[in-house]
């Protein structure tokens, strides 16, 4: 279940969104008749975080699978992107 509220409206009804999005009601907004953003509340996004595997897990799932060759990359392109060197000094 869902409601639509123009950007402007939402300014005016914030609580009553907030009320709704508590109460599990996915409240859709509009900007010029365009869907642009929804309010969900809490327990909702939890719920959808919480299967989301973090970055570093997938990324090495991903090399675990595939090699750069298989992917079009060569093992050099990423060589350079971050330098050894010990940076800047640094006073605190």
């Amino acid at each position: 279940m869902s409601t639509h509220y123009s950007i402007a409206e939402a300014r005016s009804r914030l609580p009553t969104i907030v009320d709704q999005a508590e109460s599990g009601v996915e409240v859709l907004l509009t900007r010029r008749g365009k869907l642009v953003a929804a309010v969900v509340g809490l327990r909702a996004l939890e719920r959808l975080r919480e299967h989301r595997p973090e970055f570093g897990a997938t990324y090495r799932d991903f090399l675990a699978r595939y090699s750069l060759d298989d992917v079009g990359l060569e093992a050099e392109a990423f060589a350079e992107v971050r330098g050894t060197d010990d940076g800047r000094k640094v006073t605190l």
